[in-house]
């Protein structure tokens, strides 16, 4: 019983990770603005089913105290792989609105209100909080637990789905009223995405100055956990 104990949540986190490629293989069948829909709301229930196992594997984890590298390594793994996979399927050509794209005049050229310069300071926020907790850990410093990377997280794993749904059932180049809920979610999202990394910054600097003591400023992002602290993910370590 201890060993499935252990097991157990590792493997919901390798199910996310089965669930993300065919989250992304449905996906690949759509095209905007009514090309294989069916498989479009198959891929947004596989998102939503991908999500519910990051707080399962997490809850499984915390409650068994089943901490392993393994899990350290493919738990924030398996949630980028997701989560930014599906910022660039977003933001790509699946979802161009053709007329908007030949219109001069028109402001908008994605259904989904996502262009490639958001997807961009989105990876570049992942690299950036990367790089950091790759130096700071390579120091040997802890990084506790804070909540704003799990607002992060939270907001990212709801988002997503509902441009998906607002896009694919109620075509936003037509129902002005899903294009701006969209918009909104987009910007909201991409806000919340680059003030989450915000305390990496500041306590990379509170490191510089005190690098025998951990820095109070950082947090495991995402929900995820540290040993010997509480987070979402089964390894026992943040997500970067």
């Amino acid at each position: 019983m201890a060993d499935l104990r252990r097991k157990l949540p590792n493997a919901i986190t390798l199910c996310r990770l089965v669930l993300a490629v065919a989250f992304f293989a449905t996906l690949n069948a759509y095209r905007y603005p009514d090309t294989n829909s069916v498989w479009a709301n198959i891929a947004i229930a596989l998102f939503i089913i991908a999500a519910i196992t990051d707080a399962l594997d997490g809850y499984l984890a915390r409650k068994w105290n089943a901490t392993t590298m393994f899990g350290r390594i493919m738990d924030p793994f398996c949630d980028k792989f997701l989560i930014l996979g599906a910022f660039v399927y977003l933001a790509g050509p699946r979802f161009v609105v053709p007329q908007w794209v030949e219109d001069p005049e028109s402001f908008f050229t994605m259904s989904t209100g996502l262009y490639p310069w958001m997807v961009v300071l989105i990876f570049a926020r992942e690299m950036l909080v990367t790089g950091i907790r790759g130096i700071v850990e390579a120091n040997g410093i802890s990084f506790p637990a804070k909540w704003s990377g799990k607002m992060k997280m939270i907001f990212q794993s709801v988002s997503i789905p509902m441009i998906l749904f607002l896009v694919v059932n109620f075509k936003t180049s037509e129902a002005v009223w899903a294009m701006w809920i969209c918009h909104i979610l987009v910007y909201a999202t991409l806000l919340v995405t680059l003030w989450s990394g915000v305390p990496y910054v500041l306590g990379l600097k509170q490191v510089l100055g005190q690098r025998s003591t951990p820095a109070p400023g950082l947090d495991s992002e995402d929900g995820t956990r540290d040993e010997g602290d509480a987070g979402d993910e089964p390894g026992g370590g943040g997500e970067s």
